[in-house]
């Protein structure tokens, strides 16, 4: 199979779409001139990573971001909710709405084109969502179950074209009503519905397992979220929370996927496919820990991933520049383990004892 590059398909990917935009949208004179505009910080975004490297320095183009613990739903087998990282009510300690600026406005200076915003439900900060909003340099994909968008939130969406919702979907009804309630499919497609009708650029982010693979690949699920004006497509490998979960989890069905990924991307030519964490066994290895992007946890902890959630380093001390080089993350990219060859899951999940013990070494 040809190799494939993460980060290059990104940007090319993300090209692709500005293009296929402003020619989709001449009657949307707003849309079409964000996405020029866009187009052009994220070449400069680029310089400033360029020059950054230069200087010795390593700047990620993306970063991870949980704005918040709290959630409205309880999903069957959540990795959030089980590493106490996703609860009913905030916990304490939280980053304030003007520490979120402060770490937005860093990363813009530094060159990060891209922060995913995560939860619990992200759209439980509105401040914050406005916030990012109005850094237009950086585009914030916003992981939302959906059900909190309402007349204000589109009201943003389409003055901040930065902000781009990307709603959690299992496949069909019955997939997602079993993993996220009942009712929650139909609540997604009507907010889908709304979004399209409003002209506002939108994804989807599905977790992958046994059960759904073959139907959140295939060309009729596919059609349904192409049609409907879905631009981006985000595969992300359930990651099991106890034992009777782990029959969930992808095993020999990655190279299934891998393989369909291939021929999804040739079909759909302006939408942008990405597979985490499959895709990083061809792009140079795992792109935690810094060396493609890291995660800020809701109380400003750094951390190497999502899936990893061990840090030793806070962001309520030091500035974003140097959290990068926390002892954690160059421990991580000086050692061999994250370009070393995995089963195609998360391999600091799979190695969680290592990233424990290199997190207690002095």
């Amino acid at each position: 199979m040809k190799n494939f590059n993460l980060e290059s398909y990104l940007s090319d990917g993300v090209q692709k779409i500005v293009k296929g935009i402003i020619k989709s949208t001449l009657s949307n004179p707003k849309e079409s001139l964000f996405m020029a505009k866009y187009s052009a910080a994220s070449k400069n975004a680029i310089k400033l990573r360029a020059a950054a490297a230069k200087r010795g320095e390593h700047v990620p183009p993306f970063l991870i971001a949980s704005i918040t613990s709290k959630c409205n739903l309880h999903c069957k087998g959540c990795y959030a909710r089980h590493v106490n990282s996703c609860t009913d009510e905030e916990t304490v300690n939280q980053l304030k709405d003007e520490d979120w600026r402060k770490i937005f406005h860093e990363a813009n200076n530094m060159g990060v084109g891209f922060i995913l915003l995560l939860g619990g439900e992200p759209l439980m900060r509105p401040n914050v969502i406005k916030m990012a909003g109005e850094i237009q340099d950086i585009l914030f994909p916003i992981f939302t179950n959906g059900t909190m968008i309402n007349e204000e939130y589109i009201k943003l969406f389409k003055k901040y074209r930065n902000l781009i919702p990307i709603f959690s979907i299992e496949g069909n009804e019955n997939n997602t009503d079993d993993r996220r309630g009942k009712g929650i499919f139909t609540k997604i497609i009507k907010k889908m519905n709304e979004i399209y009708e409003n002209n506002i650029i939108y994804g989807a982010s599905i977790t992958v397992t046994k059960d759904n693979l073959k139907e959140v690949t295939s060309q009729k699920f596919l059609d349904e979220l192409y049609n409907k004006g879905c631009k981006s497509v985000i595969y992300v490998e359930y990651v099991p929370v106890s034992e009777d979960t782990k029959k969930l989890a992808l095993n020999g069905e990655r190279e299934f996927l891998e393989e369909k990924l291939v021929q999804i991307r040739n079909k759909y030519k302006d939408m942008l496919f990405v597979s985490f964490p499959g895709d990083e066994k061809s792009s140079g290895g795992c792109l935690a820990a810094g060396r493609g992007f890291f995660h800020i946890n809701y109380n400003g902890g750094v951390e190497p991933c999502p899936f990893s959630p061990y840090s030793d380093t806070n962001l309520k001390n030091i500035p974003l520049k140097e959290a990068i080089n926390s002892p954690l993350f160059k421990k991580l990219r000086s050692n061999s383990m994250l370009i070393e060859e995995h089963s195609g899951g998360c391999v600091l999940f799979e190695k969680e004892e290592v990233v424990q013990s290199l997190l207690q070494k002095e």
